[in-house]
């Protein structure tokens, strides 16, 4: 079992990220496998030295090992490239001029099949224009239809997670719920949905363990691996961290940052304990 903790530089790790980085490493060590720590930096804007560092501090703290080198997305931009030229040799992506303000316009008016919980699903104004007439400052889309359209068989996955455990089918209603999602961003870096899949193959990830939050995108990824003939891991998804309210933990809430216990004299096994394992 290979099981990995990707978290981005962008600030501080919470009890949120304690607890999936926990149940990573608990799993991988159970099966006598490895845990790997992942540095999702591609947004370089806003990623940080301070927070990579306070990453690893953190993560030590807590009694977890991983092997180095440590792989740091920033650092392969030409293997994200090559994925995403692979899928727009097979017609499935488009260039995608519009600003957040289009959007956002475009969504206004009447439309049917006005996306569920309040997402803002993409409403395709661009999907006419292939990926090759794509400028300087333009994101690269899929085409989530014609994609589901060329994929290889029946697509299923695999989750052992406590909330979906079993063998699951990949349906158009789910993809539906995503709209046709950005696969490179504006200032050329891969996005995520596109780069966490490259990664996982890369690195023999087998059992992606991550939050309930991200199970909505599962079939997107799950679609991803088939068109770029990568393997398929089991997933696990887990409950979320949230606080009295209810509301899930943020970055920007400093008050449950690890740092922050760590300085306060709270032991990893307290951790564990204010997380439930």
């Amino acid at each position: 079992m290979r099981t990995r903790f990707a978290p981005s530089p962008t600030g501080p790790l919470h009890l949120g990220h304690a607890f999936s980085a926990l149940t990573a490493w608990d799993l991988a060590r159970a099966a006598g496998g490895v845990f790997l720590l992942r540095i999702e930096d591609l947004d370089q804007g806003r990623s940080r030295p301070v927070f990579e560092a306070g990453i690893t501090e953190d993560l030590a703290w807590l009694g977890l090992e991983w092997p180095r080198p440590v792989l740091r997305q920033s650092e392969h931009r030409p293997r994200y490239a090559a994925a995403l030229d692979r899928l727009t040799a097979l017609g499935v992506t488009y260039a995608c001029r519009c600003a957040r303000a289009d959007i956002r316009a475009a969504l206004s008016a009447p439309q049917d099949g006005a996306p569920v919980s309040g997402e803002v699903i993409y409403p395709g104004t661009c999907r006419g224009r292939p990926a090759a007439m794509a400028a300087p400052g333009e994101a690269i889309r899929l085409n989530v239809v014609r994609a589901l359209a060329l994929a290889p068989g029946r697509l299923e996955f695999v989750e052992d997670g406590p909330a979906h455990r079993g063998r699951h089918r990949v349906e158009a209603a789910d993809l539906a719920g995503l709209g046709d999602v950005v696969l490179g961003r504006r200032d050329g870096a891969a996005a995520y949905h596109l780069a966490v899949v490259v990664d996982d193959a890369h690195q023999g990830i087998n059992h992606v363990v991550r939050g309930e939050d991200l199970w909505p995108a599962t079939p997107l990824h799950r679609l991803l691996q088939a068109l770029l003939d990568l393997p398929s891991p089991v997933w696990h998804h887990h409950r979320l961290i949230r606080d009295a309210a209810g509301k899930r933990l943020a970055k920007r809430d400093d008050a449950r940052a690890l740092a922050r216990y760590r300085a306060e004299g709270v032991a990893p096994a307290d951790i564990r304990r204010l997380v439930g394992l």
